[in-house]
């Protein structure tokens, strides 16, 4: 047998070394993200006024003088960073959209609208997702 030197043990070893995987194992590919909570209108009307979460006086057509109405909404699905919209309108012209913050599921929520004498006929309002998707519309008249 043949006296190996220290240089080439040394480089032998060296080369083991090298050859040797030190690297940590790769961290495991990360689960799919889960899908977008859908949210859903479970309930949606037109009313006067809002007492202790529960629409009063409901319809699909209010007087001229009426003042303002309300559009309660009762949402399932979404989670506590979730957001819906209601987009009033006024015949077909937008005039109002707010934002509203929805806390988890089932969720109620509602929006106030002033509606100004003379502005009568036909209104619709739509309940849209954080998306612009239209998730219900709903229609009601003034004054006639």
């Amino acid at each position: 047998m043949k006296p190996i030197s220290i240089a080439a043990l040394a480089l032998l070893l060296a080369q083991g070394l090298a050859a040797q995987d030190t690297t940590h194992a790769a961290a495991p590919a990360a689960a799919p993200a889960a899908p977008a909570a859908s949210v859903s209108v479970v309930e949606a009307v037109v009313a006067r006024s809002v007492v202790d979460r529960v629409p009063q006086d409901t319809g699909t057509a209010f007087p001229v003088d009426v003042g303002q109405v309300v559009l309660w909404t009762k949402v399932s699905g979404a989670t506590a960073a979730t957001a819906i919209h209601h987009v009033w309108f006024h015949g077909d012209t937008q005039v109002g959209d707010v934002e509203l913050a929805v806390g988890g599921s089932p969720w109620r929520t509602w929006s106030k609208k002033t509606v100004p004498a003379d502005w009568t006929g036909a209104w619709h309002v739509e309940v849209r997702d954080a998306a612009g998707t239209v998730l219900k519309r709903i229609d009601f008249t003034v004054g006639q």
